[in-house]
């Protein structure tokens, strides 16, 4: 696979993280407005960070200069690994 490809996986998997974490951040919002408990608000605070995490790396593909092709691959594994987490969040807590 080549390094441009990776990059642009790593992009589409931070955007997605981004959207997904805005969901979440809803979701939760609602439930800590309903019910108040410190889980809910610990999770929000977690997905905030999270989702500021996701920005910082969706601006640093968009303007990352070369980067050997290890490195790529490596950055686009954990993105790719990070959605799939979020993933199961949003599913779980839609549930």
């Amino acid at each position: 696979m080549s390094v441009s490809l990776m990059l642009d996986a790593a992009r589409i998997a931070a955007g997605v993280n981004i959207v997904l974490l805005i969901a979440l951040l809803a979701l939760w919002g609602r439930t800590y407005r309903e019910v108040r408990a410190p889980l809910t608000l610990g999770s929000m605070v977690f997905a905030a960070l999270l989702l500021a995490e996701n920005a910082v790396a969706l601006w640093f593909y968009l303007t990352a200069p070369s980067m050997p092709g290890i490195a790529v691959e490596v950055m686009m594994l954990l993105q790719m690994l990070e959605t799939a987490g979020i993933g199961v969040l949003v599913y779980v807590t839609w549930q």
